[in-house]
């Protein structure tokens, strides 16, 4: 039996007994329709999930009681950093969600040459937080206990000049490019893929990206949406390097 997973920002232990409302309770009560003593699983982010149950449900809030934790182990080896152009609307949601879903650790949303959003500093903060509420949803439904962190988005030429940002390897998704990811010799043990917005990355962009140390890379003879290019190169470096082919 599949159980109900929810994450929740505060520290759990066992014996705790978990006061839910607000959204989370609408979520569990109202669209999972769980009842008392339906099992349910809770995580905040630290690698462990807290079984329990619900032991009460009132009009606007119910009780969790937490009968035990254990450690979760679906996090892949390979440390993942996906660095996406901003994409509109739908695009972006299922970029965020499939990279969650894929095992990224974390999500940097960029402002690049070709990019048709422009956002003021109010709705890039809400905007934020609704992408960050995406990766919760997926982190939830995909079985992981470690949320991935999106970034407060930035423009890729400042956010190139932040070496903390760069793995081992780095990446920029571009179509005319000679490499291929197999071509790479020596496997890395944390990558960051760079992936332009819909109407991709400029040449000069790419010539950025690769004197900041990143690698151009192709896949295949096609070109592929913004979306499809983060979920296709996340499953590429997994299988060669990560744990889709354990």
């Amino acid at each position: 039996m599949r159980h109900t997973r929810i994450f929740i920002s505060q520290t759990i232990a066992v014996g705790d007994n978990i006061e839910i409302t607000d959204d989370r309770f609408h979520y569990i009560a109202q669209v999972m329709r769980c009842r008392e003593n339906t099992p349910i699983i809770l995580f905040n982010g630290d690698g462990n999930d807290y079984h329990g149950h619900i032991a009460r449900v009132e009009k606007k809030r119910l009780s969790i009681s937490i009968d035990s934790a254990e450690p979760n182990s679906s996090e892949s080896r390979l440390q993942i950093t996906l660095a996406q152009g901003i994409s509109r609307g739908e695009r972006m949601t299922y970029a965020i969600q499939k990279a969650v879903e894929l095992g990224v650790t974390q999500i940097q949303p960029l402002f690049t040459e070709h990019c048709e959003v422009r956002l003021n500093e109010e709705r890039s903060d809400k905007r934020q937080q609704h992408w960050q509420n995406i990766a919760i949803s997926a982190t939830e439904q995909s079985g992981r206990s470690r949320v991935p962190l999106v970034h407060p988005a930035l423009a890729l030429t400042d956010w190139l000049s932040q070496a903390r940002n760069h793995n081992d390897g780095n990446f920029v998704l571009d179509p005319r490019a000679a490499t291929t990811l197999a071509q790479r010799s020596a496997p890395p043990t944390s990558a960051t893929l760079l992936i332009g917005p819909e109407g991709g990355l400029s040449d000069s962009e790419v010539s950025n990206a690769t004197r900041a140390d990143f690698t151009a890379i192709r896949f295949g003879p096609r070109i592929l949406r913004t979306e499809t290019a983060a979920a296709a190169a996340i499953t590429a470096l997994q299988l060669l390097w990560g744990d889709l082919g354990d």
